[in-house]
């Protein structure tokens, strides 16, 4: 490691970031490419991975995405360059003796329901979040959001496999005119203890 990041890098991917709610611009599959090898080297327990990530970029796959998007969340979804859909495999750890060939991690999970979606859910969801951090740090805007129907996604998108829908990020390039002021964040002292 080299040590504390330049203050630009640190505005770009906190300081200055925003949630869009307006995303515009077209993101190439490249990109999206990058995108996945950077977010992917971020730590899980016991290198378990278990996001699944689908871009849905197409007009075709938006109006399937359409009907099960929340009111407040379809008009700026159809209008995204990219809506991923960031889901957990309950499966995960069916790929540990690949992903953490060391030892047999797999009979770690094997008949322990809770554990597994415990393990799915944690860490897919900070898969999620890395996929937030390596786009800003790519260039991109993100606009992450819960309200859709995980249900009807999970029947349209994720059919026939054990992957669940968790939350949805639109990604593109933000339109700063239409952007909301930044809402208010807790102090240290409101948040946080040393002890």
């Amino acid at each position: 490691m080299s040590g504390k990041l330049p203050a630009a890098c640190l505005d770009q991917l906190f300081r200055n970031a925003r949630t869009h709610n307006s995303l515009i611009g077209e993101v190439p599959d490249a990109l999206l490419h990058e995108l996945v090898d950077l977010l992917k080297l971020g730590p899980t327990s016991a290198n378990c991975s278990p996001a699944r990530l689908l871009f849905v970029k197409s007009r075709e796959a938006k109006e399937r995405l359409k009907p099960h998007l929340t009111e407040g969340n379809r008009d700026k979804t159809m209008k995204a360059p990219v809506c991923t859909i960031i889901g957990y495999d309950l499966d995960f750890y069916l790929y540990l003796p690949n992903l953490f060939p060391h030892t047999n991690a797999r009979s770690w999970f094997e008949g322990d329901e809770p554990k597994i979606f415990d393990t799915a859910f944690r860490n897919g969801t900070l898969q999620g979040a890395y996929l937030i951090m390596a786009a800003r740090a790519l260039g991109l805007d993100t606009g992450p959001m819960s309200g859709f129907d995980n249900a009807g996604v999970d029947r349209e998108f994720f059919a026939g496999t054990n992957i669940k829908s968790n939350f949805l990020c639109n990604l593109g390039h933000g339109d700063g005119e239409k952007l909301f002021a930044r809402s208010p964040r807790f102090s240290f002292d409101e948040m946080a203890k040393i002890i």
